[in-house]
């Protein structure tokens, strides 16, 4: 997924955004779908406000239509925030569906890699 989105050029890196990586390389690992899922996303974030945004205050919505993203990372977005911030009449995710979804669940966070790697390797330098 990496080597696709990174294609042919040199890149600004973030620290933090690689860091991070490796733990998404992790939790992908041991099939923690929706791990997977919000540390994406906080990838994204990082990776952007080091190398597209630096010194940008706002939320990550607004950063993803700043940066001019993926417009599927708002979904992701949502997705993560949904996974994260509790709805207790209705929730993200039930320990029902971590058995009984997993197929589902693992192509859910496949894309949140690939979104996540497009997000990374946003603006290739010269």
């Amino acid at each position: 997924m990496e080597e696709q989105a990174r294609g042919e050029g040199s890149f600004l890196l973030s620290e933090q955004a690689c860091a991070l990586t490796a733990e998404v390389q992790a939790v992908l690992c041991a099939g923690a779908w929706a791990a997977v899922i919000i540390l994406a996303m906080a990838v994204v974030d990082a990776a952007l406000r080091e190398t597209e945004l630096p010194g940008f205050t706002g939320n990550t919505q607004q950063l993803l239509a700043q940066a001019g993203a993926n417009p599927r990372l708002q979904a992701l977005r949502r997705r993560r925030n949904a996974l994260v911030h509790l709805n207790p009449e209705s929730p993200a995710i039930t320990v029902d569906q971590q058995w009984s979804d997993r197929a589902q669940l693992e192509q859910e966070a496949r894309q949140a890699i690939t979104l996540m790697f497009e997000a990374f390797y946003l603006s290739p330098g010269t």
